[in-house]
């Protein structure tokens, strides 16, 4: 949907780069171990955190520029409640307007059932080379690596992601792909691929470079896919929101258009629309609206449309009381640009295909055991839950889960067992006091056992020097 591309950055060549994060993610690694491989480049680190809150800063503006903004938080909200209260309902009104405009209707319990319904439409056809537009469901489900293991060649034409797609990687942010990239490496990467001059870093160029790149693909690809930003109960229309025009160039030059959406995309009326477009481009990229939205309603004279209507734990998330508000997520990437830990560890940190705060809590109702790190990769600061401009509070949220995850057994053992400790010394004032008394003393005396290695810590930071008395001490003295 939208690309940065710094201008001051220094050159960095490709070979500087670490290994792609999707073989590191293969050996089953987690957040800490994830933000450690992208922290050892301190450069990037900086400009990704200064990059990303500068976009918060275009959010800020452009949020703050509307009198009329925290009512349209709250009306998006009630909105999207309304939905959630009554899905059922407004997916089988859905269905019968979609079917009466001629659209193919598909129902996928998960990303298994939606990547052969997928697959099934273009043996049909007898097609195995497609262009598809940025959809974070097709990246939930793994469809690239479906289709490509069944010999189909899937050509992501948004520039982020062809980026990312070209360097054998996943998009590391759900508006912004490539923003882990700088352009040096882009201009190496097109260079290898796209037979851009060696060493042109230009983002005009590079972009005309993918541009040509592209267009051939488009004219000559049968199935376009695309996903889905909110689709219309009331007339059976969907609509797909892009800043590069990608999305409509696939559907309308192609015989075939699937579009693959989450049962959570619904939304009542037309006239909501109105409210949720104002809401999506300025939490996004701070642009007063997205530079495309795009309606489909039906197909072309000559042309097929189907739609995959997808579950894939949905269902699960709505039944759990304290998580279910996390289904009006409508992907602005705001918690990623604000969050303090996104912006320093890198996207794919987070090992699954939605990041950031809002893929912390939606990972682990998929799969508790795999994302059971993710929940505590946050500050608890509630920046998230401030930008969200449905209001959906995810640093609540993320705090629950801990919980539930502690709970089911899923967090580390020596968490458990310290957090078990602590519980006790704190319930018992006079193990608290000796406890303060005899670490203080350690501190002074031998800080060797508590610097080292062994204390996570002290791995990122220097331990405190000793204080002379306890706050107990010093309140008992001073009280007046």
């Amino acid at each position: 949907m939208f690309i940065v591309i710094r201008l001051n950055h220094s050159p960095l060549t490709i070979h500087h780069r670490p290994l792609p994060i999707h073989i590191i993610m293969t050996h089953n690694a987690t957040h800490p171990q994830l933000a450690t491989a992208f922290n050892k480049d301190e450069a990037r680190v900086g400009w990704h955190d200064e990059t990303l809150w500068w976009v918060r800063q275009k959010r800020d503006k452009a949020a703050w520029a509307l009198p009329e903004w925290e009512q349209l938080r709250d009306t998006a909200s009630a909105i999207k409640q309304n939905v959630l209260s009554n899905l059922h309902d407004y997916l089988v009104q859905f269905e019968q307007q979609a079917l009466a405009n001629g659209v193919k209707v598909h129902w996928a319990a998960d990303a298994k059932e939606h990547n052969e319904i997928v697959h099934s439409i273009l043996q049909q056809h007898n097609v195995t080379q497609i262009v598809k537009s940025k959809s974070m469901l097709t990246e939930e489900c793994g469809l690239n690596e479906y289709l490509a293991n069944n010999k189909v060649e899937v050509i992501d034409t948004d520039l982020g992601e062809r980026i990312v797609q070209l360097a054998n990687e996943h998009p590391s942010h759900i508006v912004l792909p490539c923003i882990h990239w700088k352009k040096e490496e882009i201009g190496e990467l097109f260079h290898q691929h796209l037979n851009t001059p060696e060493g042109n870093a230009d983002p005009k160029l590079l972009t005309a470079a993918a541009r040509e790149h592209l267009r051939e693909k488009f004219l000559t690809r049968k199935i376009a896919i695309t996903g889905v930003n909110f689709a219309v109960a009331e007339t059976g229309e969907f609509v797909v929101c892009t800043n590069e025009g990608n999305a409509d160039m696939g559907a309308h030059l192609a015989d075939v258009h699937i579009a693959c959406m989450g049962i959570e995309k619904i939304i009542p009326k037309r006239e909501h629309l109105g409210v949720l477009l104002r809401l999506l481009a300025r939490s996004a990229t701070g642009q007063p609206v997205t530079t495309y939205s795009s309606h489909f309603q039906q197909p072309n004279a000559g042309q097929e449309m189907h739609i995959v209507l997808v579950d894939n734990g949905r269902s699960v998330q709505l039944g759990r009381e304290d998580f279910r508000n996390s289904l009006k997520c409508i992907r602005c990437g705001a918690c990623f640009n604000t969050c303090p830990v996104y912006r320093r560890s890198g996207g794919h940190s987070y090992h699954t295909a939605i990041a950031g705060p809002i893929g912390s809590i939606l990972a682990p109702n998929l799969d508790m055991k795999k994302y059971a790190d993710l929940p505590f990769a946050s500050t608890l600061c509630g920046s998230c839950s401030n930008v969200c401009p449905v209001k959906i509070d995810i640093h609540n949220q993320l705090y629950k889960w801990r919980q539930v995850l502690t709970e089911e057994g899923h967090s580390p053992k020596s968490k458990t067992v310290a957090m078990k400790v602590m519980a006790t010394a704190l319930a018992k004032p006079g193990l608290f006091k000796a406890g303060g008394k005899m670490m203080r003393w350690v501190l002074k005396y031998m800080p060797w056992l508590v610097n080292n290695k062994m204390n996570a810590w002290y791995k990122q930071r220097e331990m405190p020097a000793p204080p002379e008395q306890s706050f107990t001490e010093w309140y008992k003295k001073n009280r007046t």
